[in-house]
């Protein structure tokens, strides 16, 4: 597995005691000097932490140093830290489309809007995310439900006619799980 990039922004003497260091640590060292290639290396890379002496304003995965002095293995055990929450977070984030599902906060989110979800719900688009055909009534009732019945149930129209509501109330969208011949897909 590649080892994760830590941009360290606009903090030189930093960079140069853990590029000495570079072959003992569990992640790349990379220097920014100005926002442009900070830019470049944000996009090129999927699993990076910046790091810097400055809170930068609209950046996500930063780690910020404003009160220093701070111990080596202390400063190390940080950077180890963010890395562990960064890669727990991309394993529970789905792009779904335009949208992105959260599995530990159970929500689907569309830029800056958000849509809270029972478990039954996000389940219900998980299993649909990752079945290549159509899934009928009875396959959801299996998988998501954990039983297989042959009595006649409404429940999983129910629950996929509710979430089919708020996905129109939320984010105006009647089309992200379709009904065909043969059971439910998202587009």
């Amino acid at each position: 597995m590649d080892r994760p990039n830590l941009i360290i922004f606009k903090f030189n003497t930093l960079y140069e005691i853990l590029k000495e260091l570079d072959e003992y640590l569990n992640f790349e060292i990379i220097e920014a000097t100005n926002e442009k290639i900070l830019q470049e290396l944000k996009i090129s890379s999927k699993n990076f932490l910046i790091l810097t002496s400055k809170n930068i304003q609209d950046v996500d995965k930063q780690l910020y140093f404003d009160n220093l002095p701070i111990k080596f293995f202390k400063l190390l055990e940080k950077i180890n830290i963010n890395f562990i929450k960064s890669q727990f977070n991309q394993k529970s984030e789905l792009s779904i489309g335009k949208y992105k599902l959260n599995l530990n906060s159970r929500e689907l989110i569309e830029e800056n809007v958000k849509l809270k979800l029972t478990e039954k719900e996000s389940n219900i688009i998980l299993f649909l995310y990752n079945s290549k055909n159509p899934v009928t009534i009875n396959q959801l009732q299996s998988e998501v439900w954990g039983y297989n019945s042959k009595l006649d149930t409404h429940t999983v129209e129910t629950h996929v006619y509710r979430l089919r509501k708020k996905l129109l109330k939320n984010f105006n969208d009647n089309s992200f799980i379709q009904s065909k011949k043969n059971g439910y897909q998202i587009k």
